[in-house]
């Protein structure tokens, strides 16, 4: 059964490992602001905790997943070559 599920999750394209990635951040934030809310109980509060802290975990491996070993080198290389192409910029006085 895991493997099923593991190879449909392999089997799904790079643009989707990353906006599953990306729908982790929300899961995280909500998370901890919940927190915040004074209109909520303390019992409340720890069951929205681990709801929103776990969805942002299944996001988060589930991408990754997703997104493999390949993926992830994909993923650093545009983010160098992101680094690389402000920092030439902001060098040669372009804005």
């Amino acid at each position: 059964m895991i493997e099923r599920i593991k190879a449909f999750l392999k089997g799904l394209s790079f643009r989707t490992g990353v906006i599953v990635l990306l729908l982790c951040i929300p899961c995280y934030v909500l998370s901890f602001v919940q927190m915040t809310f004074d209109f909520l109980s303390p019992e409340a509060k720890g069951v929205w905790f681990v709801v929103f802290f776990g969805l942002a975990k299944l996001f988060q491996y589930s991408g990754l997943l997703i997104l493999g070993a390949e993926g992830i080198r994909r993923l650093k290389a545009k983010f160098r070559k992101k680094r690389k192409n402000e920092a030439e910029e902001e060098s040669s006085g372009i804005e």
